[in-house]
């Protein structure tokens, strides 16, 4: 009796505990990725600045493990794609849109329609895998997904596209619907739902692994990305600080960090993960995680080399984004070489199911 009470028990704090953890790990933007230099590659590292990621709050504890494949007994059969889906929209009101119709404004919001056309497929079945994964466990209550990119993922509606595409408008459209219209119904799927389709703009050579970022999930784990200086605007970018600059905002996280002694001092340990990233730093005595940093600097990546050469610290970095899931940026460069979206998907998101 008392074995059944506690099989119980265990049950409903599964049902209970795993639609919130899984809420928790989406209060990030890295969750989602939607990096909307994608869009607009002129842009400034504001874009994805780590305080919308706290870059959006600071639950960077993803529980996304509840995205990962079932290992438990049979997978579920796959799910179907929904005909529509309710979107909260900036002004706090819920609206039901066509979903091909949600999905043009969400790829001409993340993805440049220069990029090449197996490239913006790719993004096209990145969304909408994103958005069922949103509807999955109902982020949003009464609605499924926002179009905030700091927590789900960019939107613009037709009315702002007509503003930001002026009389290329047509021809734009028509390539972003192409892409939405040629992938009809398909999402990328682990264990026969839909994953968490985390992507962003541009990677230093590899992607990221979860691991490193949020939770351990199979199949976002790092991969090689080919994208390059030649292909992606401001691919490096730095940052100059004036030493009383840096060390007050490293001080305004740790109090605790002693810079009493010289400037050239402060610098301690860089520590790397896999693919290369930077894990931490050494400031003042205190290890400083390289997302912290990110958040604290708003640089571009964690992608980053840090130096000092008087009269300034210099932040060195390299890519765009998180750096987990696909690059977008890759994702065009792997199209311009001949790779189809299907292969795009396959190679960022390896051991994954493409589901129509």
């Amino acid at each position: 009796m008392k074995r059944t009470i506690l099989y119980a028990y265990f049950a409903l704090m599964l049902a209970v505990g795993l639609p919130f953890l899984a809420n928790l790990g989406e209060n990030d933007e890295t969750a989602a990725g939607a990096e909307r230099e994608a869009a607009n590659p002129t842009l400034s590292a504001a874009v994805d600045e780590a305080p919308p990621l706290s870059p959006i709050p600071p639950a960077e504890t993803t529980a996304v493990l509840s995205a990962a494949p079932r290992t438990d007994g049979p997978a579920p059969a796959a799910i179907a794609a929904p005909a529509e889906l309710r979107v909260l929209l900036p002004d706090g009101s819920v609206q039901a849109m066509d979903m091909q119709d949600y999905l043009r404004g969400v790829v001409s919001a993340e993805m440049p329609p220069g990029f090449h056309a197996e490239a913006l497929k790719a993004q096209a079945v990145a969304a909408r895998t994103y958005a069922l994964y949103c509807a999955s466990f109902s982020k949003h209550g009464e609605a499924q997904v926002c179009t905030d990119y700091g927590c789900c993922q960019a939107w613009q509606s037709q009315e702002a596209l007509r503003t930001k595409w002026g009389e290329d408008y047509d021809a734009n459209y028509e390539k972003i619907s192409s892409a939405v219209d040629g992938t009809y119904g398909e999402y990328l799927a682990a264990g026969g739902q839909p994953i968490l389709a985390a992507f962003h703009s541009s990677s230093a050579s590899v992607t990221e692994n979860s691991a490193d970022v949020w939770s351990a999930v199979p199949y976002l784990v790092s991969v090689s990305s080919p994208e390059t200086a030649d292909d992606v605007p401001q691919y490096v970018s730095t940052l100059h600080c004036s030493p009383i600059d840096f060390r007050d905002t490293v001080l305004s996280a740790h109090p605790e960090a002693d810079f009493s002694g010289a400037e050239d001092q402060w610098i301690g340990e860089l520590r790397r993960d896999e693919a290369g990233r930077t894990a931490s730093v050494m400031l003042g005595g205190v290890e400083v995680s390289g997302k912290e940093l990110r958040s604290l600097f708003s640089l571009r990546s964690t992608a980053f080399t840090l130096t000092y050469d008087p009269p300034a610290f210099t932040f060195t970095v390299t890519g765009f984004g998180h750096g987990v899931g696909m690059s977008q940026y890759g994702a065009d460069k792997m199209a311009r070489l001949g790779a189809d979206y299907k292969e795009i998907l396959a190679h960022y998101y390896p051991g994954t199911t493409l589901v129509k």
